[in-house]
Formats: C-alpha cells, sequence, structure tokens
C-alpha cells in the first residue's frame, strides 16, 4: 500500500429481480456473474419478493455481497399472508411498528403487513388471508395494508388450495358463458353418418383404456389384432379433441390459459369443462368415440414393419385399471390376456431398444395419499412403476415420436410455403457443473460417474441404487442436474429419452400443447396449407405453454408438500425414523424420511452430541470436539417433534447415526 492509504474495493451498480429466502435474507440474480449477489437482512430496503431493484454491490470470487439502494418496480401488491390477533404474544415489539390501532398480518419470506385494528374485527387468529398493500409511510419499518379475502383457517384442504389458485392467479371454475358454451357443444356432440365415413371405422377390433383407478378422462385406448404369423397390428387412439373444440372459440381461448389440468390430491383442475373432458371427449367403454389414431405394423422384435397416421372412430370393449391389467400380467388369466400378453411382451421389446439407444431409464416411485371424509391425509401408497404402467409408457412414447417424425418430414418437405419444421417437446443436455455436484455428492457414497460416457454412467448408477436407503436422494440429485424439458419449434432432439424427434400428442384434454399438435397435424394431412400459421406463431403458443407447464409444477408440488407436512403431523413424539441426509446449510440439515419420502429439518446448533459447523464445499458437516463428519447421503435416526404448517416444515430431533 503506497503512502499508508488502503485501497478501497470499488463498488458495482446494476438491476435485477430480488428473491428472498424465509431467512429473511435475499439474493439477485445479475446477468454476466456466476453467482447471485447476496443481499444481506438488513440490506434488502423495503424490497419484497419479485421486485425490480437497483442494487450496489463487491465483486466476491465466494460470495458477492451489495445492498438494494432502490426499488424500480413492484413485482405485486397482494400477498397471501396469516392473521395474527395480538401479535405482541407472537412478535418480538421492537422489530414491527405495532400499536394499539394496529394488528399484524404476516406474509410469507419474512415481509409483515400492518391492519388497522378498525378494519380486522371480523377475521380470526390464524385465518389465512388475502391482503393488499395501501401505502408504506416512510416512518414505518412495515407496510399497512387492508384484507381483500379470507380463505379461512390455515392447514384446511380448502384454505391451502384456493390460496394456493389465488397465489398463482388460477381459476378454480369456469364462467357461465363457457360453460353454457360447454353445453352447446355436447348437445351436438352426435356422431353422424357422414362423419363415420369420413374415418377409419376400428369399432370391430378388441380395444381398451388403461389408466388409474379415480381417472375420469380417458385420453387414449389402445386397440390389437394379429394381423398374420408374429405380426400384429396395434392402434393408438387419442381422443379427437379439436374435432370438438374449434380454434379461437372461447372454450379454447380458456384452454389456451390455463394451458393443462391441474391435479392435486383429492381434486383436479381440469383445462376443459367436465362436460367434455370427462365425457364427450372422454373414449369411454361401449361408446363410440372420435379419435386420431396411430396404427402400426409390428413383429415379434418390436420392429415397426407399416405405418399409418389419421381420423378413427372407435368404441372401448373395456375400461382397465392398471392394478386390473398388472394383475392379468402376474396371473396369466383374465379378460382380454392374450391381448395385454402380447402389448406388454412387446412394451419390453420397445423398453431395451430405447435404453440401448442411450435413453435414460429413471424407475421412480410415486407418493399417493388415502384421505379421509375432510381430505386429510391418513394413510401413504408408495407405488413403484408396474408393468401395467411401462406398458401404456412406451406406446404413448412411440405415438409421440412417430407423429413428430411424420410431421417434421411433411414439414420439411413443405419449407418453400414458410411453414413452420414442427412442433417439438425438447430437452437439453444436462448443466456440466450440476453433473459435477452429483459426482462430488456421490462419491463418499461409494458410487462414480463417468463423464465421458455420461448416460450410460447415470444409468448404471440408478441400477446400483435399487432399493437402497439413499436411492430416492440420489435418484432427485440426477433429476436436479437435467435440464428442463420445454417445447419448441427449433428442433435439438430429446436427451433424456434420446430421440431426434419427440413431441406432445397423447393427452389433448389435459394439454393445449397437444391440442396444438393435433391442428398441425390435421393441416398437414390435408394439404391444408392456409391455416398452418408462421413459426413465430406457433413459437409464441410454445413458450407459453412452457411457461405455464412450470407454473404448474410449482402449484402441484407446493400442494404435496402440503399433504406431506400434514401426514408427518400424526407422528408427532411418537417414534423414531431412519433417514438419510439429503443437502446442508450454514444452519441446517435436510433429512429424508424413508419410510414416506417426507423432508425435515434439523437446526445444527440443536444437535446435543456435537458442536456441528457446515463445511463451505456444501457436502458435509464436522463436529468441534469428536470431529464426526456426516455427508450427503449418510443414514441416521431421527424423530419428528413439530411441524409448522405456516412454513411448510417438519422439525426434526437428531438422535444417532
Amino acid at each position: 500500500m503506497k503512502n499508508g492509504k488502503k485501497k478501497e474495493k470499488k463498488y458495482f451498480f446494476t438491476t435485477g429481480t430480488i428473491n428472498i429466502t424465509n431467512y429473511g435474507y435475499a439474493f439477485v440474480h445479475v446477468e454476466g456473474i456466476q453467482k447471485d449477489i447476496f443481499i444481506p437482512k438488513d440490506k434488502i430496503n423495503r424490497s419484497l419478493e419479485g421486485d425490480l431493484v437497483k442494487i450496489k454491490f463487491k465483486k466476491n470470487k465466494v460470495k458477492p455481497k451489495g445492498e438494494v439502494l432502490k426499488i424500480i418496480k413492484r413485482n405485486k401488491k397482494k400477498f397471501i399472508g396469516i392473521l395474527k390477533i395480538n401479535p405482541q404474544h407472537y412478535y418480538n415489539n421492537s422489530t414491527l411498528d405495532i400499536s394499539n390501532k394496529m394488528q399484524i398480518i404476516c406474509i410469507c419470506n419474512n415481509v409483515s403487513i400492518l391492519i388497522p385494528k378498525n378494519k380486522s374485527k371480523k377475521y380470526k387468529h390464524d385465518d389465512k388471508v388475502l391482503v393488499e398493500i395501501t401505502r408504506w409511510p416512510k416512518k414505518n419499518k412495515n407496510p399497512i395494508g387492508r384484507i381483500i379475502k379470507v380463505f379461512g383457517k390455515i392447514g384446511i384442504y380448502k384454505t391451502e388450495i384456493h390460496s394456493l389458485l389465488e397465489e398463482y392467479e388460477i381459476s378454480n371454475k369456469f364462467s357461465h358463458k363457457i360453460k353454457d358454451e360447454a353445453k352447446k357443444i355436447f348437445s351436438k356432440g352426435f356422431i353422424n353418418f357422414k362423419e363415420k365415413q369420413n374415418r377409419k371405422d376400428m369399432r370391430s377390433i378388441n380395444t381398451f383404456t388403461i389408466d388409474p383407478i379415480d381417472a375420469k378422462d380417458f385420453d387414449d385406448a389402445i386397440s390389437i389384432r394379429k394381423i398374420e404369423k408374429k405380426i400384429w397390428e396395434i392402434g393408438i387412439h387419442i381422443s379427437d379433441v379439436t374435432h370438438y373444440l374449434k380454434e379461437n372459440s372461447i372454450i379454447d381461448k380458456e384452454a389456451y390459459i390455463r394451458t393443462s389440468s391441474i391435479y392435486l390430491m383429492g381434486k383436479v383442475i381440469p383445462m376443459l369443462p367436465n362436460i367434455l373432458s370427462d365425457e364427450l371427449c372422454s373414449l369411454q367403454p361401449e361408446i363410440d368415440k372420435l379419435s386420431f389414431s396411430l396404427i402400426l405394423n409390428i413383429n415379434e422384435r418390436g420392429n415397426i414393419l407399416k405405418s399409418w397416421i389419421g381420423k378413427t372412430i372407435i368404441r372401448s370393449n373395456k375400461k382397465f385399471t392398471y392394478n386390473e391389467v398388472q394383475k392379468i400380467i402376474d396371473k396369466k388369466k383374465g379378460k382380454f390376456y392374450k391381448e395385454i400378453n402380447i402389448l406388454y411382451y412387446l412394451s419390453r421389446k420397445l423398453i431395451k431398444k430405447r435404453l440401448k439407444n442411450g435413453s435414460l431409464y429413471l424407475d421412480r416411485i410415486e407418493t399417493k395419499f388415502q384421505l379421509n371424509e375432510k381430505n386429510d391425509p391418513i394413510s401413504i401408497d408408495l407405488e413403484k412403476n408396474k408393468s401395467a404402467h411401462s406398458l401404456i409408457e412406451e406406446f404413448m412414447l412411440l405415438t409421440n415420436q412417430k407423429i413428430s417424425e411424420f410431421i417434421s418430414k411433411k414439414s420439411n418437405n413443405n419449407n418453400k410455403y414458410n411453414q413452420p419444421p414442427s412442433i417439438y417437446r425438447i430437452h437439453d443436455k444436462p448443466d456440466h457443473e450440476k453433473i459435477l455436484y452429483l459426482k462430488q455428492i456421490i462419491k463418499p457414497l461409494g458410487y462414480s460417474l463417468d463423464l465421458k460416457n455420461i448416460k450410460s454412467s447415470i444409468n448404471h448408477l440408478l441400477l446400483q441404487i435399487k432399493g437402497k436407503p439413499e436411492q430416492h436422494m440420489i435418484e432427485n440429485f440426477v433429476l436436479r442436474s437435467m435440464s428442463k424439458a420445454k417445447y419448441s419449434t427449433k428442433n435439438i432432439g430429446h436427451y433424456g429419452l434420446s430421440f431426434i424427434h419427440y413431441t406432445h400428442f397423447t393427452s389433448p384434454i389435459r394439454r393445449y400443447s397437444d391440442i396444438i399438435t393435433h391442428r398441425l397435424l390435421q393441416n398437414y394431412l390435408m394439404n391444408n396449407k392456409k391455416k398452418i400459421k408462421s413459426i413465430d406463431f406457433y413459437e409464441k403458443k410454445l413458450q407459453h405453454c412452457s411457461n405455464q407447464e412450470r407454473i404448474i409444477l410449482d402449484i402441484e408440488r407446493e400442494f404435496f408438500k402440503y399433504m406431506q407436512i400434514k401426514f408427518a403431523k400424526i407422528f408427532l413424539q411418537e417414534k423414531e425414523f431412519d433417514g438419510v441426509i439429503t443437502g446442508f446449510n450454514e444452519w441446517s440439515i435436510y433429512i429424508d424420511l424413508i419410510p414416506y419420502h417426507i423432508e425435515g429439518m434439523i437446526k445444527l446448533r440443536n444437535i446435543k452430541e456435537d458442536c456441528y459447523t457446515f463445511n463451505s464445499n456444501g457436502f458435509n458437516i464436522i463436529g468441534k470436539d469428536y470431529k464426526n463428519i456426516y455427508f450427503v447421503g449418510d443414514k441416521i435416526k431421527v424423530k419428528i417433534i413439530d411441524v409448522d404448517l405456516e412454513k411448510k416444515y417438519v422439525i426434526l430431533d437428531w438422535i444417532n447415526k
């Protein structure tokens, strides 16, 4: 240092969207900087989750640190929160502007909004509400607001569903106008003679649906008949929704906004009105139904000899559940045993080919809750992906692949008309840093990854962990290392499936992307160039579908987490559990409860056997006195000691390794 003066660190100024954690501190993502800028709790300067903010920060390789200088644009003024009556009993008054004239409503991410007492008399303690910020005086630490809507007491099934849908601006109901239009479509839904004449008639061929036991909308059916020795005709029949759903009609526009049906435990928020999704379009048994079909001739090796795509009329003979088909496969007898057995045999051939071609094979366990009359979870089922599931899944994957190949070929032949190349479901290569992180996570557990052959190495890893306590945890890390699939007119292939061409075609009752594909396919089949839109048109539609898909996944995950927390409450102080460590931060350890795959948390300071500190590499903690080291994936014993429905935490007690 010259002249004894310290060299001042240079500040940088930029803008970004702020993400506030449950602990009160925040991060701002800045383009061009690898790590997000850390904002301490006392430097967020009245910013709220999602606000566009101006910040100043110092560059630091370990943790760039900054502060909010200005809020450029508020993300929103309405928030979902929990009302607290007489908050003095729950909070330290010195941190809040509480007076005799105020009540308080607590908002997620540690934001608290004050409600005037004369405006909150009719509300109850622990009501979940929608509140709007009306003003934020400069002298106040907290904003002042008003209650717009009450959802009910926190933790109640209806309260959690309605507040969650409100938060994501999803409508739970259809308007009277849309319901009336759906009734008109239903009333005109009979199949006339001309329509039957224009379609391939498949009604004489054995056809059935295979779905979950609680399914009401049947998108797909499958038919099978023997053509000659060791050659079968397989028909994959998809509901012809676009025959009834006219483009740019009010129901079509509503379906586009919704983009997909939302499946919550005990409730479905459908993309289409029930009279269409569950009745008119649904491929119910013993009723003539209109479908869009892929007909394949397949030999005993699973090779496709011939294919046809077009409009059909079908009549399903039987509505099977997955469990019913599984029993037929296992016991080798039952209705349509011969047909189901051939389909199962061919599906195994298709799986083998797909895996040989480099497809990833995640054999996930699905968690389902049994609910009582109040829709509270009372028991849990961990369902493995059985043969009946994979049978249907393989034929749906094959259909989506073949439809994409057909459209792509047709569009490439017509590029002079400036038509879109196709509609693709694409999946990029995994992020290299995430794969390296996965490799480091699994190393202490005795597993490895070959970075030169990632796919085959991951498949080998998935086979190695099958049935092990760490299986669920490692599978989750594998999924996190993968890129997110999305829709696009630009094809880069599907990395996870190892398909060059792939689209979504098989679920038009519950996915709008499939409706777009149906319409484009029909225009190509009819050579109707005038109805095929520009690339920009399709790209805009597909971006919307991709964005909405992520939002709907967030809703379903968040509600599932609520169900897990509610279920965990049953076991308060009841017994010990085996758990697997899934992660760390500076204050906590996260544990997956092996029997139920529910994640809980233990504060480091609450572990009595030693004083543990977090290793900054993110993979382990170490004890100060006894030097015990715990890694991600280690198995320990824990007990559930508390459940926080507000913050959706399961609080655990550490027993031993």
